[in-house]
């Protein structure tokens, strides 16, 4: 059977028009590798990752410089998972529909884009869940950024560059309670102030110092481990160290994800590994580029930020999405037929197919993928 899909291509693409309303911002923030080719669940899959460039003195001369080779690198990344969503319909059951209404392709059509959200939701969560990967953290658990004024975007820029992130292209992806504290600010609604009536007229988030803002509505709100009283031991550590070694004291536990500081410095480090009862001491490690400030050689405190809102900063280099058809069998399988659909907003491709099973049809929506954070060092978490 040839182009069972060809008279669904209009209901799939109105399909996508309202995939296209959902709060996607971390897929079009991040660094893509979206190809048609198939991969399977567990495989590794390699990114291309484009290096900084390098800028130097324009010099008269004959001929042009003989320079402009780049070594273009590469991360291998996971496809962590294939999934699919099922859409069947017999033909009693549209013929049903179809004799009290043509109703049958708007059904259909709502049926693909609930399908397309799902997917799409998922591999925004997945994305957002990177936020434990993440090196330090600026803002106050518990407390909105941008109540009043646009200090948090200043800061977050600040832990960037602190680190030597890359200044072009920054990204910050926040949840919508902080979307609607920056859309009440003033000097953002004033479009003489902000020089833009977007805000105003029509709810655009502007740039702001350097990043582009954009809303998520997967956004994650950590759990804080339940360590207390836990301290370092009498080592120290000097700046730029990464694991720090505890001593045997206090209760609970440090876990992956947690933001943690230490006596006497004020910098909110993410621990990326080491699930610890502190009062068996252990080791955790915190993420590039390490501590801001030493820490002297005597116990010092280690103190669990609470649980908050994961709103993310991040060059788009720093986190890296990759996207595939499901595997195959060589042989194929029993689909009548199947085409890639692409999503214009998020850029996701998702592979639709059809099979003729006896006396109804299923439809099935996949799509293979896998994320990873690139440079912890480069990623930023602005708490809520």
């Amino acid at each position: 059977m040839a182009n069972n899909l060809d008279g669904l291509i209009p209901t799939i693409y109105n399909a996508l028009d309202v995939v296209s309303r959902e709060l996607v911002g971390f897929i079009p923030a991040v660094s893509s590798d979206m190809t048609f080719e198939r991969a399977a669940k567990g495989q590794k899959v390699s990114s291309p990752v484009t290096t900084g460039a390098t800028a130097s003195d324009i010099e008269p001369d004959v001929t042009p410089p003989d320079d402009g080779d780049q070594t273009v690198g590469s991360v291998e990344m996971e496809i962590t998972k294939a999934r699919r969503v099922p859409i069947r319909w017999n033909g009693e059951e549209k013929r049903g529909l179809d004799n009290n209404g043509a109703s049958y392709n708007v059904i259909l059509r709502d049926q693909f884009a609930q399908g397309m959200r799902a997917l799409v939701n998922e591999v925004e969560a997945d994305l957002a869940g990177l936020h434990r990967f993440a090196s330090r953290a600026v803002g106050t658990p518990g407390t909105t950024p941008f109540a009043s004024n646009l200090s948090d975007t200043a800061q977050a820029l600040k832990l960037l560059k602190d680190n030597g992130a890359p200044a072009s292209d920054l990204q910050m992806v926040i949840d919508t309670t902080a979307g609607a504290n920056m859309r009440t600010l003033t000097q953002l609604n004033k479009a003489n102030e902000a020089n833009d009536d977007s805000l105003l007229r029509r709810g655009v988030l502007l740039d702001v110092h350097g990043f582009a803002i954009r809303e998520s509505a997967q956004i994650k709100t950590s759990v804080a481990g339940s360590a207390a009283s836990a301290t370092t031991n009498a080592a120290g550590y000097a700046v730029g160290a990464t694991q720090i070694t505890l001593a045997s004291a206090g209760t609970g536990a440090v876990v992956v994800g947690d933001a943690i500081t230490f006596a006497g410095d004020s910098n909110k480090y993410i621990v990326v590994a080491g699930d610890t009862d502190v009062s068996g001491g252990g080791l955790i490690e915190i993420a590039k580029p390490g501590l801001r400030k030493s820490i002297p050689a005597s116990a010092t405190a280690i103190t669990v930020t609470a649980g908050a809102v994961r709103n993310m900063v991040f060059p788009r280099s720093a986190i890296a999405l990759a996207t595939r058809a499901p595997a195959l069998p060589k042989q194929g399988d029993s689909a009548v037929d199947r085409t890639i659909i692409t999503d214009p907003v998020s850029g996701l491709s998702f592979e639709v197919s059809v099979y003729a099973q006896y006396r109804q049809v299923q439809y099935e929506i996949a799509l293979a993928w896998g994320c990873a954070a690139i440079k912890s060092e480069n990623i930023g978490i602005l708490l809520g």
